[in-house]
């Protein structure tokens, strides 16, 4: 799995031009599914998403997590970062995994992170159209590869 976070002071999605979740000071968390993806993944990314210390502290420090600062997550699948776009100029998505196997993964990483968290994970509409709105406050954006764990 790929994920795209971006530290966010809000963010909010709508689909058809009417709000379906929003959340205040938390993450924005972009997940991509590829075929290889297996719910060891979903364990990874639930355990090391709510622990990064990327909310700065009393002294302007990075030292604080998402349950730290008492934070919300918003968690959107997102096809797209398994591009390919090393021929031409048209993304591949080859290696982006079909509805069957991204969206039980997608559930299974929302679940837990909310169990790991203990607070609802606010999501979209798997294969949705959705229109986010967010600010990347600072801005903070990590990428994580659970392929590139070392």
């Amino acid at each position: 799995m790929r994920v795209v976070i971006q530290r966010v002071s809000f963010a909010s999605l709508a689909i058809d031009g009417k709000v379906f979740s929003e959340i205040g000071k938390g993450l924005m968390v972009l997940v991509g599914i590829e075929n290889a993806d297996t719910s060891e993944d979903a364990d990874y990314l639930a355990k090391k998403i709510p622990a990064l210390r990327i909310f700065d502290d009393e002294h302007g420090v990075m030292n604080l997590s998402v349950a730290d600062i008492n934070g919300e997550i918003m968690v959107v699948s997102q096809f797209t970062l398994h591009a390919m776009t090393k021929k031409g100029n048209r993304p591949s998505y080859i290696k982006a995994a079909g509805h069957d196997i991204s969206k039980p993964l997608y559930e299974e990483v929302c679940q837990k992170l909310s169990a790991a968290t203990g607070k609802t994970v606010k999501t979209g509409v798997f294969g949705a159209d959705m229109k986010i709105t967010l600010l990347n406050d600072g801005p903070v954006t990590i990428l994580i590869d659970t392929k590139n764990k070392e």
